[in-house]
């Protein structure tokens, strides 16, 4: 009986893990997909991933389309605003980033951590002539942005320098670091002096000025950033690293983190 219950509970496990993987894919896609090209990016039987999707669309969490085509459901977005109902920093943070983006008249993003993935969680534009790529639910890993590097900086030596060896990928910018150490440094300095720069690693000519917003114990549960041309980030350095911190520490304030 205890082989019998050690097994279905691994099978349970396992079927939850392939269920998330299975979300995680298409959000990653950012499109409808087939089954097929599911299984393979996932690298699960064909058979397992069909039975699961099979499952999900019944239940809402999935929708299939005219071409066979499966998408995020109804369910999950439920889900989402519930949770987002209890997050009071994701609603005094768009107040805050929606403030700062009339103010300076560029665009201004909030972004949070999943794993180790930099997601792009809300997002402000100002200025109608300067457009950056990322989008709401991009996801990044964490050590190609400013943002991401804060995301993990209050995390002791250890669990910093492991997020970094796990999570850090290479990109198309060959001066992005991967090297662990390194990050694991930059990431903890940068969140001690409240603030991280990039210039133009993700983007070309772009640049990105965040500050961390700390939870009641003091870790960073989120990051507010102004992204902008880099010759007018350069220009006035300082002004728009001021404005960013302000705004960091109104939504602490407001959010009872100090």
């Amino acid at each position: 009986m205890m082989i019998e219950k050690n097994i279905k509970t691994r099978n349970r496990i396992s079927g939850i893990e392939r269920s998330l993987q299975i979300l995680d894919v298409l959000t990653d896609f950012g499109r409808p997909a087939s089954a097929y090209d599911i299984a393979k990016t996932i690298g699960a039987p064909i058979s397992t991933i069909y039975s699961i999707v099979e499952d999900l669309t019944s239940r809402e969490m999935l929708t299939r389309d005219s071409n066979n085509l499966v998408w995020l459901g109804p369910r999950l977005l439920r889900y989402g605003l519930a949770y987002e109902a209890q997050m009071d920093v994701l609603l005094e943070a768009r107040k805050e980033m929606d403030h700062l983006a009339a103010y300076l008249k560029e665009t201004i993003q909030i972004c949070t951590r999943d794993e180790g993935k930099m997601v792009v969680t809300a997002m402000a534009t100002g200025n109608e002539h300067f457009h950056v790529a990322s989008h709401i639910g991009s996801r990044t890993p964490i050590n190609w942005t400013a943002s991401g590097r804060l995301l993990v900086g209050h995390m002791d030596d250890n669990e910093c320098l492991e997020m970094f060896k796990k999570y850090s990928e290479t990109s198309p910018n060959t001066d992005t670091i991967i090297d662990p150490l390194q990050l694991s440094k930059t990431s903890k300095k940068e969140f001690t002096a409240g603030l991280a720069i990039q210039v133009s690693l993700s983007e070309f000519s772009v640049s990105c000025i965040a500050a961390p917003i700390r939870g009641r114990d003091g870790s960073c549960i989120a990051t507010i950033s102004v992204v902008l041309p880099e010759l007018k980030a350069s220009s006035n350095l300082d002004y728009f690293t001021s404005e960013v911190q302000k705004s960091a520490n109104k939504i602490e304030l407001a959010i009872g983190s100090y």
